[in-house]
Parts: structure tokens; C-alpha cells; sequence
């Protein structure tokens, strides 16, 4: 139930944030896929704490390929 909740908030914000922050991640995946990713992979508690800690990385302009 909370991994179906997080993955719809996440979804609502894929298709809300505004195209400016959409088109701006450097990283492949985007962040919130790879959000999505990690939570299907391994759970509400560790995927939600790899994706903040990805989101942490994001500041920096190197950027590149990152899965979980």
C-alpha cells in the first residue's frame, strides 16, 4: 500500500512539476524515475532514503548514468 502511495506521488509530480525542472536533470535516469526505481527494487524505507540521498547529488554539474 505505502510502495503503490509513494509511486502515485511521484507520478502526480512527473506530470505537475513545471517543464523548466522537468527538462533540468542531468542524470539518466531522472530523478523521480530512478525514485520509482528504487522503491520497486527495495522498498518504501530504503528506496525513499536512496532516492533523497540521489536528489542530495543532484546540486552537482558532472551528472551521468546512475540506477539503483
Amino acid at each position: 500500500m505505502l510502495k503503490a502511495l509513494s509511486i502515485a506521488i511521484i507520478r502526480l509530480y512527473q506530470r505537475l512539476a513545471p517543464q523548466s525542472i522537468r527538462n533540468a536533470c542531468r542524470y539518466e535516469p531522472t530523478c523521480s524515475h530512478y525514485a520509482i526505481l528504487a522503491i520497486q527494487k527495495y522498498g518504501v524505507c530504503k528506496g525513499w532514503k536512496m532516492a533523497i540521498q540521489r536528489l542530495r547529488r543532484c546540486k552537482y554539474p558532472n551528472g551521468g548514468e546512475d540506477y539503483p
